[in-house]
């Protein structure tokens, strides 16, 4: 690695940080050279020795802000640039090594180890072959979790080719063990907005190829289909949708007449919405937030928006490490059980000064604006966890009198005039995903969800279905659950004759009307 000196002291940017002090200078490293705020100057050598330090800063941000990072030569290479096949002679797919498929399948094949339910589902079902005939375009986070879901869907019959549905949460080992076993994957880590509607563009347009169902997290492989390719969407036999975002513009979509097909609503069925968003975000909220800045949660101060699922199960986590959580609401219903289960309820401009951490988790748009974000303490954290990167107004950030430092992957610096920074996590995208992982056991009841789902929309007699979205069926979430079971050794009581009939129910379920909640 080349380094670089100055007034004897070795100041080499070590991948982790772009800036160093000198004496009470805070110094940048730039492709210019090195440079402190005050505008004095401390300009690198000419030669080969510094050339590669320079060509490998990565800049994002408009030519006045400064963005600097480290990556090899190598990870310039757009992997849309690279020509690369897996052992069997295939290049039909665009990932960023395909040689690291084998530290990919070992990841997958721990995830296996923890999602009973959907490996289950896929030896119960692999003769019947109920998606024999489905050519499935998949847009969602491509992990080892999501992995196993693909390949089930493979091993029930079904064709597929995948993109991601966020250009940070990609797992490029996992991508790689994908594409190695042939399924036709375009995703990689860090990819420009361009590149994320190629990869989906690449999933919907190929030679022999006429997609009949739609696996979405988002909603971005619906729009673009139906945006692009009217034709081609008018051939889909069903879309399954699991995200908030995803699910609101299929409503939009249905409202305004331009859903042709039916749509089934994943995200809102029991065994996503309470244990995905959840028990999930639960664990996963902590999980991300300390990988990424290492912070001491007791004592903190911090405001969640919204308490839905995903705002609940925060809450409950940082509650119970000693924080001070606050809670913005716009629904009463929210808010009451918000102040129910001991938190204050309050506007963001009311608390925004004081709070050491900032949650986002609503679905919404702008939630947090540059007004707010002026206005926070030096070194607070910001960071989402809702689907889309709309809720924290991220471009207001991208001005000259601001400056960008990279820290770590997924892990910015941002800096006011007056020498004020706070940490902005994945750029505003979904940060569990993106700075950790989540719990595979979780993943595995929406995959076996997701799965069931599109079963039964391909298989669904002409007529069941019209176009409009759909509620997964109680019976559904109920087989989801008891898939699970077996890994804690639980034992359901069975209802007598007598006791079925005094509660009007058949023995084998559904135990619940569909409008409980649980």
């Amino acid at each position: 690695m080349a380094t670089a000196v100055v007034n004897g002291e070795d100041v080499t940017e070590m991948g982790r940080v772009s800036s160093f002090k000198l004496g009470e200078k805070v110094v940048e490293a730039s492709a210019s050279g090195f440079k402190d705020r005050t505008k004095r100057r401390f300009s690198l050598p000419a030669g080969p020795r510094f050339e590669s330090r320079r060509s490998s800063t990565v800049s994002i941000c408009s030519s006045t802000s400064s963005y600097t990072g480290s990556s090899s030569e190598e990870d310039e290479i757009s992997p849309r640039e690279k020509a690369q096949s897996n052992t069997k002679g295939s290049a039909d797919f665009c990932v960023k090594n395909v040689s690291q498929a084998a530290f990919g399948r070992r990841e997958i094949e721990i995830a296996e180890q923890e999602m009973p339910g959907i490996v289950a589902l896929r030896k119960r079902a692999t003769d019947d072959k109920p998606l024999k005939g489905a050519k499935v375009v998949g847009c969602t986070h491509i992990n080892a979790q999501t992995a196993v879901l693909i390949e089930t869907l493979v091993e029930l019959g079904a064709t597929v080719r995948w993109s991601a549905c966020n250009i940070f949460s990609t797992q490029n080992e996992v991508a790689a063990a994908l594409a190695e076993a042939d399924h036709p994957i375009f995703a990689w880590r860090g990819e420009s907005e361009e590149d994320f509607w190629w990869c989906i563009d690449k999933c919907l347009n190929a030679e022999n190829w006429q997609p009949n169902m739609i696996l979405d997290d988002g909603g971005d492989a619906t729009h673009l289909m139906l945006k692009k390719y009217p034709a081609m969407f008018k051939m889909i036999k069903g879309i399954c949708e699991e995200s908030v975002t995803g699910v609101h513009r299929l409503y939009q979509l249905s409202k305004a007449g331009k859903l042709t097909v039916p749509a089934m609503n994943v995200n809102d069925s029991v065994t996503k919405t309470m244990f995905d968003n959840l028990y999930s975000c639960r664990e996963s909220i902590i999980d991300s937030l300390k990988r990424a800045t290492d912070v001491m949660f007791g004592g903190k101060q911090i405001v969640v928006c919204g308490y839905g699922e995903v705002g609940k199960g925060c809450c409950q986590a940082l509650k119970g490490l000693g924080c001070t959580v606050y809670v913005t609401e716009i629904d009463p219903v929210c808010a009451l059980q918000a102040c129910m289960d001991g938190f204050r309820v309050m506007k963001l401009s009311e608390v925004i000064r004081q709070v050491d951490i900032l949650v986002t988790a609503t679905g919404n748009k702008n939630v947090v604006t540059r007004d707010h974000m002026d206005k926070m303490k030096n070194g607070a954290i910001v960071c989402n966890m809702g689907h889309s990167n709309t809720e924290i107004d991220v471009n207001s950030l991208r001005t000259p009198d601001l400056t960008w430092e990279k820290v770590r992957s997924q892990v910015d610096h941002v800096l006011w005039p007056d020498g004020k920074r706070i940490i902005l996590l994945a750029e505003g995208r979904l940060v569990n995903l993106s700075c950790s992982s989540v719990p595979s056991f979780v993943v595995s009841i929406t995959s076996c969800t997701q799965a069931l789902a599109l079963i039964e929309l391909f298989n669904a007699p002409a007529g069941r279905y019209k176009s409009d979205v759909y509620l997964l069926p109680k019976k559904m979430d109920e087989y989801v659950a008891s898939l699970h079971l077996p890994t804690f050794d639980a034992h359901l009581t069975e209802l007598s004759d007598e006791q079925a009939k005094y509660m009007g129910l058949n023995k084998a379920g559904p135990f619940k009307p569909n409008y409980y909640r649980y």
